[in-house]
């Protein structure tokens, strides 16, 4: 017998159980919605007619918008076309994204390089590529969505270790690394929701001890750190981190990111990788202005001085007017609320003020720790960061009372 679809519109099924979800977010402050931004300028935005100083992007250095990227994404468009036309294994592997990959060797002082679609797009391809069932897999507890949904695809047998705990890693090390075939240690340099960073050294020394390789997430790193803004795994320990990734859309204002890599790893990725076989290839001009970017950050290291300035400042002024003490040292500052509700309430205050400062609520988060996640651009000027420190300290007490109980010291804990 034939079954025949059904004419209706699916948005003419009734869902309950999607509407209890959703009602059960607004009810416990977790419901994501998306905002339409109408207009950028520098550190601007504009949001539902206000001008806001944007807070919340990952513009660390201020380039989105530069000339020299505009440039180099239209010189490339001209050359090249708009888009790549296919995946790189068909028709698509053009000779800027060479180019590129170029370019991240020299940055980032390793043998070869390989570009992705996305940073999202990178983990969900490596780590299924290297990993499988037979294998183990050693990744801390606070690593990005990414790097979680790239071990679940690899099957592989995956142990988290509380977040830079490396006693709690050479425990679980001793114990299981025996009984697998290969194992893969991941971290982030610099953690995208705490500012803090991981001890690379000591990861390093775990890797040789145990036979593991190491994987780097730099994607909130690079540009930032090292001298020529190669991120925290500098060219001293290029050597020792088998797989480095970072992204383009962050500090270099563009899109897509990188694995640095050996080349005989890059001729496996290419074989094995899928979200790099079965992708199309990043546009031209992307990829343009990704070159641009590289090139003008390497330039003018001026941008990353001035972050770090900012960074060091701002911490001063949060102890100052709210008597928070945040180790700032780098453009992420958390500043830990709890509550969901609570959390919401003074990103709506800053709005009210003129900031764009957005709340983190689990999942992104653990469970009690919402957040405002304010990240620094070398765009953001003195009165800038007073305001926002002023603005910030206001909030707090008209919403917790004068004596906030809940604010967290230390972001991770």
């Amino acid at each position: 017998m034939k079954h025949r679809m059904s004419r209706r519109n699916v948005t003419d099924i009734p869902f309950p159980s999607l509407s209890k979800y959703l009602d059960r977010l607004t009810r416990d402050g977790l419901q994501r919605r998306l905002v339409a931004i109408e207009a950028v300028d520098g550190r601007h935005i504009r949001v539902s007619g206000r001008d806001l100083v944007d807070f919340s992007s990952n513009d660390y250095l201020g380039l989105s918008g530069h000339p020299a990227l505009r440039h180099g994404a239209l010189a490339a468009m001209d050359t090249w076309g708009t888009g790549a036309r296919a995946s790189r294994l068909m028709s698509g592997g053009l000779g800027i994204h060479l180019q590129l990959e170029s370019a991240v060797k020299s940055l980032k002082d390793s043998q070869d390089a390989l570009i992705f679609g996305s940073g999202y797009l990178a983990a969900i391809g490596i780590i299924p590529a290297l990993c499988g069932r037979g294998d183990c897999v050693f990744m801390d507890r606070l690593s990005h969505a990414s790097i979680v949904d790239g071990v679940l695809l690899s099957k592989a047998r995956f142990f988290r270790f509380h977040h830079n705990d490396m006693e709690h890693l050479e425990t679980l090390l001793g114990r299981y690394r025996g009984h697998y075939r290969n194992a893969l240690i991941i971290t982030e340099s610099l953690f995208s929701m705490d500012g803090d960073m991981a001890p690379l050294e000591d990861l390093i020394y775990l890797k040789y001890k145990h036979d593991a390789m190491l994987m780097v997430d730099e994607a909130h790193a690079t540009g930032i750190f090292g001298r020529h803004g190669e991120g925290l795994v500098t060219r001293k320990l290029a050597a020792d981190v088998d797989i480095m990734i970072g992204t383009f859309g962050k500090a270099f204002a563009g899109y897509g990111a990188f694995a640095a890599i050996t080349s005989v790893l890059k001729e496996f990725l290419v074989n094995r990788c899928r979200s790099l076989i079965f992708s199309t290839a990043l546009p031209p001009p992307v990829v343009g202005a990704n070159l641009a970017a590289l090139e003008l950050s390497s330039r003018e290291s001026w941008h990353r001085e001035r972050l770090k300035d900012s960074f060091a400042r701002f911490g001063q002024l949060l102890r100052q007017y709210t008597g928070i003490d945040i180790n700032c040292n780098s453009q992420i500052i958390p500043v830990i609320i709890g509550g969901n509700k609570e959390a919401l309430t003074i990103e709506k205050n800053l709005f009210e003020m003129g900031f764009m400062v957005k709340a983190v609520r689990p999942p992104t988060v653990p469970p009690n720790t919402a957040r405002l996640r304010i990240s620094l651009s070398s765009a953001h000027t003195s009165e800038d960061l007073e305001r926002l420190a002023k603005g910030i300290a206001r909030s707090l007490k008209d919403t917790m009372g004068p004596r906030p109980s809940c604010l967290s010291k230390d972001p991770a804990a």
